[in-house]
């Protein structure tokens, strides 16, 4: 039977049927080709079913070229191919790979790198590489597509001979090799090789900085925190187990870079010691630079890294009173300044008839952070000096001698009282003296001035540091430091009404006006008294004379005039090694006539010779008990307090 078009029917049947079939297999021929090139890359070269392996490789982008020969990429894990419903996949290595990759990612950290003696492998038939392969070696690449080369033919005219199973195989093999050579993965005769765990980019290298911002030292004036901070941002973790000295660094120890004077350890505050230098040192003899000395300029720049300390100097007349102030934190804590000092030298004339009672108050407001190296009494002149309990190791034999001013002896309310030590290589002398009273007897107190020079018997054992510069006549000429306070008793010559106005017409800090009556200026001007001797500009009221109590000046039937009777001077052999940093008064503490007065000081440090007799670390351990427990007993009434208040108070609803 023909057909209109002259073709026999039957013969039409096949032809639409060859059509057909042809039509199908070119569709999954482009569907293969598009999975294809999806795995491959979008900007890659179109494949050809049925070219060999080797030949493909060559087109690949070159900048995957490029990648794998010299990037490094870290492993992720992989996404599970698309296969193709006529894809053949061996079910059971897949689950077998996927248990490997899974046994990896717990014990791999993604965020982190190791080297690739750490990664995982199984022995695989394939010989092993040499040398530090990255995921993208040529032999991986040989490895992960390991094929027979007759796997795969084309035919000369780029088409399929097969059925269309066979090009749904292999359009999945080449998905497969393509999508395993960009996950770095491969495998060679059913089991997986677990490549090399390499990082993305070059790691940074390794800073030397290792110390601690938490182990410093609490003194605030290090100039090598920036250092610390540093670290504490990228919280490197300790990478030694044991440092040493800083003459270790050259041998790899690890150090802190801009600070070669000391080691910063990673376990401790203290400086790291090596069993050799505790065998030689000796503390008896030492040198001026000498490394290891205990007095030298490596621990002086371990502990003061500027050279330079804080002391606090303060004189007051208690009147003899037996009552003491309720609290002394005014008084020893200013809250101007925001750290404590280092050294606390408190001056007493006419004391309190309790003296250990005064020094448990002292104790007890400066707290457990400080200690009492030395206290010494003249009658009732009181000195205490108290120093940072980490600092006393650095102090010499501490020293004493008293002069009595008054033509009887025996009535000790008048006269100096000295002490003095050495600091590292620094030697100090703290004086404390109540002169002669009186408005006109101006003379008297230079003649007790004169005798306190030249009989203050100071020092006896501990060598002066510089002998050249020292005079047999005076005592303040044989020491780098001179603090000299106390109630001098110099008046203003002026008298009550003219004082009180320029007080009400002038703010506190501007007593210029009255200073220019005053006595003590007038005499140090014209140097008949306190030779060398220097003092802060004052700012505040005159320390003399109150109504205990009030705050109002003398209202008896006296009315004596105010006045700064209460000083302090200083001196040094060095010039611009005494820095005062502020002079003041204490107004809140109104239980004598006499306002307490203080003066903070930045004090220049030098280094030592262990070759002087030390005090050995030496201090008033009972005294240091009794305070510190008695500061914590009135801590705990005050909790109580305030929890009794809490607790009684009344809530009242409307």
């Amino acid at each position: 039977m023909s057909t209109p078009n002259g073709f026999p029917q039957h013969s039409r049947v096949c032809l639409t049927r060859s059509m057909e079939g042809g039509a199908v297999q070119d569709l999954q021929a482009k569907k293969a080709g598009k999975a294809a090139k999806k795995e491959a890359g979008s900007d890659g070269a179109p494949l050809k079913i049925g070219t060999p392996i080797s030949e493909t490789l060559k087109l690949l982008p070159e900048e995957l070229k490029a990648n794998m020969k010299i990037k490094s990429i870290t492993p992720r894990p992989p996404r599970k191919p698309r296969l193709e419903r006529a894809a053949s996949l061996d079910e059971k290595s897949w689950r077998k790979w996927r248990r490997f990759r899974t046994s990896q990612e717990s014990l791999t950290d993604p965020n982190e790198t190791s080297s690739s003696n750490g990664s995982l492998q199984e022995a695989s038939p394939s010989p092993p590489s040499r040398g530090r392969a990255s995921p993208y070696h040529p032999c991986c690449q040989q490895e992960s597509l390991h094929s027979s080369p007759d796997a795969l033919e084309a035919s000369p005219g780029g088409k399929s001979r097969g059925g269309a199973s066979d090009l749904g195989k292999r359009a999945s093999e080449i998905s497969s090799a393509f999508g395993g050579l960009l996950r770095g993965k491969g495998f060679a005769g059913g089991k997986p090789r677990l490549s090399q765990i390499m990082p993305a980019r070059p790691l940074p290298p390794m800073e030397l900085n290792v110390a601690s911002h938490s182990l410093r030292t609490a003194n605030r004036i290090d100039s090598d925190c920036l250092d610390y901070r540093h670290y504490s941002r990228h919280k490197f973790g300790r990478v030694s187990s044991s440092l040493s000295d800083s003459r270790l660094q050259g041998n790899g120890t690890l150090c802190d870079s801009c600070s070669t004077d000391s080691m910063k350890s990673t376990f401790s505050v203290l400086t790291p010691i090596r069993a050799k230098d505790v065998r030689s040192r000796s503390y008896l003899e030492g040198s001026l630079l000498a490394s290891g000395a205990l007095m030298g300029a490596e621990e002086l720049s371990r502990y003061f890294p500027n050279r330079s300390m804080g002391i606090f100097v303060a004189t007051w007349n208690m009147q003899g009173q037996k009552e003491l102030p309720g609290n002394l934190d005014d008084f020893l804590l200013p809250t101007d300044p925001d750290f404590a000092q280092d050294m606390y030298v408190i001056g007493v004339q006419e004391g309190c008839p309790d003296r250990r009672e005064w020094e448990i108050r002292l104790q007890e407001t400066l707290g457990p952070h400080y200690v009492l190296l030395h206290s010494a009494a003249h009658g009732v002149l009181y000195m205490s000096v108290f120093i940072r309990r980490d600092l006393i190791w650095f102090c010499s034999e501490v020293e004493y001698a008293t002069v009595t001013t008054r033509i009887v002896s025996q009535i000790k309310t008048k006269g100096a009282l000295g002490i003095s030590f050495t600091f590292f290589g620094t030697s100090f002398l703290f004086i404390t003296s109540h002169f002669t009273s009186g408005d006109s007897k101006v003379n008297e107190r230079k003649l007790d001035y004169n005798k306190t020079i030249q009989a203050l018997t100071l020092p006896k054992n501990v060598p002066d540091t510089n002998p050249y510069r020292s005079s047999s006549s005076d005592v303040t000429t044989r020491f780098d430091e001179v603090f000299w306070f106390g109630d001098f008793n110099f008046r203003l010559n002026k008298d009550r009404e003219t004082v009180d106005s320029i007080l009400n017409q002038n703010p506190d800090t501007d007593v210029s006006k009255l200073l220019v009556y005053d006595q003590l200026t007038s005499e140090m001007s014209r140097g008949s008294i306190f030779k060398g001797f220097q003092e802060a500009d004052i700012h505040f009221r005159p320390s003399y004379k109150f109504d205990i109590g009030k705050d109002s000046y003398d209202t008896t039937s006296k009315q004596r005039t105010p006045s700064y009777t209460d000083r302090v001077v200083f001196r040094s052999r060095y010039k611009d090694d005494i820095q005062a940093v502020k002079y003041s008064s204490c107004p809140v503490i109104k239980t004598s006539d006499h306002r307490p007065v203080f003066a903070l000081f930045r004090v220049k440090v030098r280094p030592g010779r262990d070759n002087i007799p030390l005090a050995a670390g030496l201090f008033d351990r009972d005294l240091y008990l009794i305070g510190i427990r008695r500061r914590a007993t009135r801590e705990l009434l005050r909790r109580r307090e305030q929890k009794d208040q809490r607790s009684s108070s009344i809530c009242s609803i409307s």
